[in-house]
């Protein structure tokens, strides 16, 4: 999907870069075809979801 030399890393890579941000709207394609989302969800080239990534209740801080 990229024309930059060398190619593009596999999409199970995580060095693709960022070609299009759309940061008001919650996502950014990767040059390697992947749609990733704020909450961590990816949408790959092939049509595969890839499920937000979210941590337990436990691990997170509380603001008093």
């Amino acid at each position: 999907m990229c024309a930059h030399q060398p190619q593009c890393p596999a999409t199970d890579s995580p060095a693709a870069h960022v070609v299009a941000a759309h940061p008001e709207q919650g996502w950014n394609l990767l040059c390697d075809g992947t749609v990733v989302f704020d909450d961590t969800g990816e949408l790959r080239p092939d049509g595969r979801v890839v499920q937000p990534r979210r941590m337990a209740a436990v691990h997170l801080a509380v603001a008093a």
